[in-house]
């Protein structure tokens, strides 16, 4: 399967399931609404989260068959938000341990 077929799936699948989980949180479809200091995009935001997160993780693993791609973008739209912790909090791991490694050198090298 293509790449960019992978990533239309995925977001299709991962969206989907964004706005399922929203409901399993909030207990209902929340609308967006305005506020005046605030915009609260209600649905759309655990949408956009789900489809953002399902097309990291295909990216990031390339799934080989289609059962695994529409496995991975289930799992990763329903818990979109912690998937996209995950990725952050392997760059800063990434991040510290190549500052670790800078620190740990001798000047002679």
């Amino acid at each position: 399967m293509k790449m960019l077929q992978q990533v239309i799936i995925a977001c299709a699948i991962g969206g989907v399931m964004g706005i399922l989980g929203h409901v399993k949180k909030k207990g209902r479809l929340e609308k967006p609404r305005m506020t005046k200091k605030f915009i609260y995009l209600g649905f759309i935001e655990d949408w956009l989260v789900g489809m953002i997160a399902a097309t990291l993780l295909v990216l990031s693993s390339n799934p080989e068959s289609s059962l695994h791609l529409i496995i991975l973008s289930i799992i990763s739209g329903y818990g979109g938000e912690a998937v996209l912790r995950s990725f952050d909090f392997v760059r800063e791991e990434r991040s510290q341990d190549a500052g670790s490694n800078r620190h740990n050198r001798s000047p002679h090298e």
